[in-house]
């Protein structure tokens, strides 16, 4: 089950942020602050073989005993940071892929809307439905 969903601008601060448990908000929010240390070690790794890709799905960044937490990177180097509840084995990589795919997708739409201005808050109820949904289906 997927407990939190961020996404993070190329600054590293939070453009979007949800959580499933709102009583641990707080420790979802730094579960994903510390994950951004793991995806920028894992970007200049992959160096020029990142620019070249056009899948930026980073994979497992690092596991906890509770959550598992996952990352994908854009080309304009913004950030999707995903926490799955680890207790879910049923949840494939292949899975995680594509919810990363549809929240891409989702982004996408709303930066082309034209009173969005980029770098602010995402505040649009379709993103926000979208990503509830991406939750509810993984329960």
């Amino acid at each position: 089950m997927a407990v939190c969903v961020a996404v993070i601008a190329k600054e590293n601060y939070p453009l979007y942020i949800r959580s499933v448990p709102t009583e641990n908000e707080l420790k979802f929010h730094y579960m994903v602050h510390t994950s951004l240390d793991v995806v920028d070690e894992k970007i200049s790794a992959m160096g020029k073989a990142l620019v070249d890709q056009r899948e930026l799905y980073l994979g497992l960044l690092y596991p906890t005993e509770d959550y598992k937490v996952y990352g994908y990177v854009t080309n304009s180097r913004v950030k999707f940071v995903m926490v799955v509840d680890s207790s879910n084995t049923a949840l494939r990589d292949n899975e995680i892929r594509s919810m990363f795919r549809k929240l891409h997708n989702s982004y996408t739409d709303v930066m082309c809307n034209p009173f969005y201005n980029p770098g602010d808050r995402i505040q649009s109820r379709t993103f926000d439905s979208m990503v509830t949904s991406m939750m509810i289906q993984v329960c």
